[in-house]
């Protein structure tokens, strides 16, 4: 049996000996790059992670370890995963074994928890070669479906949904702007956050994360990294302003200033090691400086572009609720919009300093009205940049969401004798990419899209794939 190794020794202040690491599996994703597996640790672990072939799968040997509550059972049409097991090993060692459909290539990283509480293990699971890619020739219909309806016929992906990561500003001991009766902000944000998250709920083809739900600090940081640990699709950062003006009111939108981005990707390429899964298929850790800067300055403009896009969407949708304090999207170098593969925003709701809307801010029912204002600009914006593959946007009428229309990222139509084959852009694309993918040249793919050298691809745009190399 050929044995493939793939070696990471983590040796990070083992725990004491003789006590046992709790390990639990807290989540498996999946998305166009692959298939992530998150393990929840009670402390650093060792681990060994080979593959096997005939049949494929991957082995996790994790020291001085045992498996804490059960491991989750692979989707029927998952398409990677057959099924997870473990067992015992040395008396004393946890093995986690991955049955898969398929090759992989398997990369994996330690992760500390929100606020430094708790750590995990990721172990990301690639597919190699031509794995991902359509059959030839073949004709896929793409309808209008009753959401009763929704599983997805053969070759037809599943909805993924749209992550939106709903951060409610301040918390614990960083009480924000205090309004003139008393109001804090880090109440009044987490009031709108959760009834946000609320919303998004019950919004087909939308999950939220929520990255504050209680009274308690998150550093501007980590909220990047729960954002990005959850592949959120959005960032919104909820907030109440204060100014020295008592006069000043209406809410305002912020996106990120692009000499705070320009910083910020020096901070990201000067800890390669951190920026390695940052760009889809793309490891930056094995680039040369050059092409790393490359590869981080093209996400980076894509996200400037949809940051900008969302924003002016949901602003749009909050001049609904009375007069902006500014009517044009404002930015500025908040951390917290820092992602460089996050489109992220700053929502100021309203100003704690103005009396007048401290008592808005502190009722109910506006609160509501800004939550759905929010989301309204979210689902327009999703409308129009669906985040990967199928698109889930509700139908009009009262029967809102019963109906979810689909369109495939990747489309084969039959034409004559030949088949033509199309692509849709998905945030974290690339040409060479695609290219590896359905095993043509860069060249031709250029070539069969009218694209020069410098031509930049867009989220959404649709790329005729060449029937040869």
């Amino acid at each position: 049996m050929n044995r493939v190794f793939v070696l990471l020794l983590l040796l990070i202040s083992l725990p004491a000996a003789g006590a046992q690491v709790a390990v639990e599996c807290e989540r498996i994703s999946t998305d166009q790059g692959g298939t992530r597996i998150t393990l929840a640790t009670s402390a650093a672990v060792s681990h060994e992670i080979f593959t096997l072939d005939a049949p494929d799968r991957v082995v996790i040997d994790i020291e001085n370890a045992r498996l804490s509550g059960d491991l989750p059972k692979a989707r029927v049409n998952d398409p990677t995963l057959i099924g997870l097991r473990s067992g015992v090993r040395n008396q004393g060692d946890l093995r986690i074994v991955v049955d898969l459909k398929h090759p992989v290539r398997v990369k994996s990283f330690p992760m500390t928890g929100t606020g430094g509480r708790g750590r995990q293990l990721v172990v990301d699971l690639i597919p190699r070669g031509a794995s991902g890619a359509p059959s030839h020739g073949r004709s896929v219909s793409v309808p209008s479906i009753t959401a009763s309806q929704a599983s997805p016929a053969l070759g037809v992906p599943k909805t993924r949904e749209a992550i939106v990561a709903i951060d409610a500003g301040h918390g614990g001991q960083d009480p924000g702007a205090i309004g003139a009766t008393g109001t804090k902000e880090k109440d009044v944000t987490l009031a709108i956050a959760r009834k946000l998250e609320k919303l998004v709920e019950r919004e087909p083809g939308m999950r939220p994360v929520m990255i504050r739900d209680g009274d308690y600090y998150v550093g501007l940081r980590q909220r990047i990294e729960k954002a990005r640990q959850h592949n959120a699709d959005i960032f919104i950062s909820i907030h109440a302003d204060a100014f020295n003006n008592p006069d000043a009111h209406g809410s305002s939108v912020y996106t990120l200033s692009q000499g705070a981005a320009s910083s910020e990707a020096a901070n990201w390429l000067a800890n390669r090691e951190n920026s390695a899964d940052l760009i889809g298929g793309i490891d930056l850790a094995a680039s040369d400086e050059t092409l790393a800067s490359v590869l981080l300055d093209m996400t980076q403009n894509a996200t400037f572009e949809h940051s900008a896009e969302a924003a002016n969407a949901v602003l749009s949708h909050l001049r609904g609720l009375g007069s902006v304090h500014k009517g044009s999207v404002q930015r500025a170098g908040f951390v917290v919009l820092k992602s460089p593969d996050i489109p992220s925003m700053l929502v100021e709701t309203a100003f704690l300093s103005n009396k007048a809307e401290e008592r808005h801010l502190k009722d109910t029912a506006h609160q509501q009205r800004l939550a759905r204002a929010i989301l309204s600009g979210v689902r327009s914006y999703f409308r129009k940049y669906p985040p990967h593959r199928l698109i889930a946007a509700s139908a009009p009428g009262p029967d809102r969401g019963a109906r979810i229309s689909s369109a495939v990222a990747h489309r084969s139509y039959a034409a004559g004798a030949a088949s033509k084959r199309e692509y849709v852009i998905c945030r974290g694309d690339t040409l060479s990419g695609i290219a590896q993918r359905y095993r043509v040249s860069i060249s031709s793919l250029r070539a069969e899209n009218g694209l020069q050298d410098e031509d930049l691809i867009r989220v959404g745009q649709v790329l005729s794939i060449p029937t040869g190399s």
